[in-house]
């Protein structure tokens, strides 16, 4: 049975990537306006400024049928911070981030999927605001970041470990991050500890260890180049501390392995073509937080870039009890509307047009139309129930503007 079900995947997805290659679609760059440029400026050496990074957003997610319910997203986050580069080679940075969604008067401490589990109840009220400190030195090819992290879309996590939304809705990550650049390798390496405990505290310490790697296989400025990424998150939540404490020590891991290839055009309306496919595995190493130990999937996609600013994405996505730690329920086997409801087989289409402009180095302005096709397979229940899932069509549509300017305080001489 394992066999012919392990059959019917591969079956699946080496269709899919068929269908893919005869229709020239590509992957993999989307939410452009929301990365940061890690880059230090040594240009900048002995700058004291003030720094504004803010995005305001708002999204809107029609969503039917078992995996989630539909919500809507109207707000900002804002981030003003002090930035110091006393050399070169270093970058300081202090200040803090307020999380603010219209019509809300209290806020979790975190915003992270099923916090509650091992965070508690604490709340803040007006605003969601935590600190923001991050020590940053670049030694050649790597970059060394202590405290508040370069995380949510720089790690470029595929869709399904990661789900974009988070850059609007979680805290800053912070811990610990190594970044390693060359012309054809680079490497994101970090610690994202989101939950600290004192003694005698009764919620889980919590921290997420993640990699993402690519290798260019041939010159990126070839007309075909490809190349391959690999990805791992890991998720631990327990403590030696806890006292009250029912809740199991858990370890929940994500991995991916793909190959990739884009198709240089260099024409006004007609960028460049990309192609990735990807094999995902998911693995509870301890613990019973989900219903599955593991499981693994396929994911298939591709994009087409119109324009420097104006991308079109197709995906497919099929598994057998795989859990996305991070990633949309539309890309798991496990329901978030009705408990102990678990999918066999899920598979889901996905359609994105996505348009971002840059105005000046400081601005941009995105928007974004995604369309699931999902395709449940049987819903299996706890109580051992079997029955044929219905399709179900859902969508998001969101805009956000980022804007983040800088003022220079004042320029120091040199040491």
């Amino acid at each position: 049975m394992k066999t012919q079900s392990l059959f019917n995947l591969k079956s699946s997805f080496c269709f899919l990537l068929f269908m893919a290659l005869s229709l020239s679609a590509s992957a993999q760059m989307t939410d452009q306006v929301l990365k940061t440029d890690y880059h230090i400026d040594p240009e900048k050496k002995g700058d004291l400024s003030f720094e504004l990074d803010a995005t305001l957003f708002f999204k809107n997610n029609e969503f039917d049928g078992k995996f989630i319910k539909g919500y809507s997203l109207p707000g900002m986050w804002i981030q003003p911070k002090f930035v110091y580069n006393p050399l070169s080679y270093l970058k300081l940075e202090v200040g803090g981030q307020a999380l603010i969604y219209r019509g809300a008067y209290r806020y979790p401490n975190y915003a992270y999927n099923d916090i509650s589990l091992w965070k508690g109840s604490q709340y803040q009220k007006g605003a969601h605001i935590v600190p923001f400190v991050r020590a940053q030195v670049e030694l050649g090819n790597l970059d060394i970041v202590l405290g508040n992290i370069y995380g949510g879309q720089n790690h470029a996590l595929i869709e399904p470990l990661y789900n974009s939304e988070l850059n609007l809705t979680a805290d800053p990550e912070a811990g610990m991050q190594l970044l390693y650049n060359r012309p054809r390798f680079n490497m994101d390496l970090w610690l994202n500890w989101e939950s600290f405990i004192f003694d005698k505290d009764t919620h889980q310490e919590a921290f997420t260890l993640g990699l993402t790697t690519k290798t260019l296989l041939n010159s990126k400025e070839a007309r075909w180049h490809f190349y391959m990424p690999i990805q791992l998150v890991g998720q631990h939540r327990g403590g030696e501390n806890l006292v009250d404490n029912d809740r199991p020590v858990s370890t929940l891991i994500n991995g991916a392995i793909g190959v990739g290839a884009t198709r240089q055009y260099g024409r006004p309306w007609f960028k460049a073509l990309h192609f990735e496919a990807d094999m995902l595995g998911y693995y509870q190493q301890s613990g019973d937080l989900w219903p599955h130990d593991k499981g693994y999937g396929g994911y298939l996609r591709s994009t087409v870039e119109l324009r420097d600013d104006f991308l079109i994405n197709a995906g497919y996505f099929v598994c057998k009890d795989f859990i996305s730690l991070f990633g949309s329920p539309y890309f798991g086997a496990v329901s978030m509307t009705e408990e102990d409801l678990t999918f066999e087989k899920p598979q889901t289409l996905s359609l994105t047009a996505e348009y971002y402009r840059t105005f000046a180095k400081h601005y941009g302005l995105g928007a974004k139309v995604e369309v699931y096709y999902v395709m449940p397979g049987h819903l299996k229940y706890a109580d051992g129930q079997r029955e044929k899932g219905a399709h179900s069509t859902n969508f998001t549509v969101g805009v956000y503007l980022r804007v983040n300017p800088s003022f220079l305080i004042k320029k120091f001489g040199k040491y």
